[in-house]
Parts: C-alpha cells; structure tokens; sequence
C-alpha cells in the first residue's frame, strides 16, 4: 500500500501531427501535480518536447516514458539528460526502455538481443559520465569504450561539465518479469505500462519482491471523465489493440505476454490476428471492456474517485495520468487522490 499516492501527467509522443501540450503541463503544475512525463516511438523524440515544458515550468518534475536504449550511445543520453537537469535546476527523471526487435532493429538498425544485459551496461556508462569519478570506460560486449579497432586513436574521457546531480534517478520502463526485477535491482523506480492494481502482487509480486525503501512505480493510466462509460471504454481500447496487435512481431510482442499474464491469453491473441489481418476496428471491438476498465479510469468523476482507491491501495507510488487536458479536471482528481 502507499502511504501518499502522488499524480503526474504523462503527454505522451506525438501521433500524426505535432502537439504542444504546454497549456496542460502549467495546468499540472498549477494544481499541484509532481511530474510531467513525455515518450517516444518512432517519430517525435522525449527529450526535445521535455526541454520545451521544462523552460516553461519551475517546480515540476521532468520525466521520460521512456527514452529507447537503442536510440542514442549510453553517454549521448547521459549528456542530455545532465544538460536538461542543469537547465531545469534538478528536475530530471531518466525514464528508459529497450523497447522492441521490431523498432530497435527497423527504426533504429540496432541488434536487439539481450536487452536486460544491454540495459545493465548502458546504465553502468550513464552514471559513470553523471559521476566524475574517472575517465569513461566500458569492457562492453554492447558499448565498449574506448571502441576496439576503428582508428585505434579512442581515449577514455571524463564529462568537461560537473552534473547539477552525480545521480539523477532512473526509471526502467519494464514489462517482463526479469526485466521488472532488473529495475528494482539497478534503478530507482519502475515505469509500468498496462497495469491491473489489483494484479500488481499475484503478477509482479515476486519480481518486485526485492526493490528497496523509496523505490517509485509510477503507472501511467488513461483517463477519460464522461458520463458516457461505454463510449470511454471504446476509446481506451484503441491503444490497446495498436499495442497488442502492432507494437511487435507476431512471435514476439511483450505487450501482447503482459496481457496474457493478466488473465486475458486467449483474447489478446484474437485482438493480434485481427489488427495483423488489417482488420483494426474489430481488434478494438475485441478488447475485453474489463480489461480496458480494470488498467485505466474511465467514467464520471465519482466513479473515478471510487476506483482511485484500487491504486491507493496498491504498491503504485505515482499515478501518470494520460489524456486529461483542462485545468478544473486536472484540479478535481488531485482533490479525489488528496482526500
């Protein structure tokens, strides 16, 4: 259980067409939220669009759901995340995932196998650049540093500019479950993606077993406030369905195991066959509704406050609220999540 459920915001990456959600993000702040959370995919980048609150902002927090390993060397995200702390006064969360084969290796040309030893090593060089404490070097396999071969003139160097923070926290965004105890193990928090409060413990009980006092999990949840349920929960399926049937290789989509370890194996692979067939407005029909009800809030504000409980009473320390923009909605779910 948690003792103070705090609320963040989390704007996402931007889907077709470019989105300042600048008015949202000073709304948050102004109504007390903690953090602001800003993604990627293979389009609009996370650190850009964080930069961009994080001029406009004083006091929130800034953070990335996530930034792809794959997308950047270990110290090119080390680099921008201390520029972005200095910046911001000490604002930055480092959120990171490896994401998929499908994007690693499509979108970005990188191998994608063993991720849990490639988020090791990356983090192990990040905070060594954050730290100061020598030259940065790396035996590798994935990043070694200096690299081997090339021009044979590599050297070891050391950050020329001293970090606001020599840590600055790191999130592991983290679907399976070595991958989620990796993050109890290497990070201070954990950044879940499609979660059940209520199956927080019988499914990631036992990767979770180890995490330390303060570690954070900060789940991002949908959040839609209307009076019109059925309507909500078909909204809240579309993102699903796009997960679980594009977001990866029909042999090999993470998103689509997490479902099935929540208790929905069988509807999920229909969910898959049917977005993969081109079939993609009855995949979404096909999103169990208590599958999309039980992972976000959906409905009026009353039966949101009711269902806030749930992620009170669950191991969850901050909750990432997704798709709200107004201020008086904003203001009214900090009221239900204080009182």
């Amino acid at each position: 259980m948690t003792a103070e459920l705090k609320l963040g915001i989390n704007v996402g990456y931007w889907q077709q067409a470019p989105e300042d959600q600048t008015d949202t993000v000073l709304a948050a702040e102004r109504c007390g939220y903690d953090s602001v959370f800003t993604a990627e995919a293979y389009g609009s980048d996370a650190f850009t669009t964080l930069a961009w609150y994080g001029a406009r902002t004083s006091r929130i927090k800034l953070g990335t759901a996530v930034v792809q390993l794959s997308a950047r060397t270990p110290v090119a995200t080390a680099m921008h995340a201390l520029t972005l702390d200095a910046l911001s006064g000490g604002r930055v969360i480092l959120g990171l995932g490896a994401s998929g084969p499908q994007v690693v290796e499509g979108w970005y040309g990188q191998p994608f196998p063993k991720p849990l030893a490639r988020t090791r090593e990356y983090l192990d060089i990040v905070r060594q650049v954050w730290r100061r404490e020598a030259p940065v070097t790396s035996p590798g396999p994935h990043y070694p540093l200096p690299l081997p071969g090339g021009a044979g003139l590599g050297k070891p160097l050391k950050s020329i500019t001293h970090p606001v923070r020599p840590d600055i926290p790191v999130y592991l965004g983290a679907e399976g479950p070595k991958n989620v105890a990796l993050s109890t193990e290497v990070a201070q928090g954990w950044l879940p993606l499609f979660v059940d409060p209520e199956q927080i413990g019988p499914v990631f009980g036992g990767s979770l077993a180890g995490r330390p006092d303060g570690f954070e999990i900060a789940a991002t949840v949908t959040t839609i406030v209307t009076d019109d349920l059925a309507s909500a929960l078909e909204f809240a399926k579309i993102p699903l369905a796009f997960y679980i049937g594009g977001m990866g290789a029909k042999d090999r989509n993470f998103h689509l195991d997490l479902i099935g370890r929540l208790g929905y194996a069988e509807q999920a692979q229909r969910v898959q066959e049917l977005f993969l067939d081109g079939r993609r407005d009855e995949a979404i029909k096909a999103v169990p509704d208590a599958l999309a009800d039980s992972i976000s809030l959906l409905g009026p504000l009353g039966r949101i406050k009711e269902r806030l409980r749930l992620w009170r009473d669950s191991p969850v320390t901050t909750l990432l609220i997704a798709g709200v923009k107004d201020e008086p909605t904003l203001r009214a779910i900090k009221e239900m999540a204080d009182s």
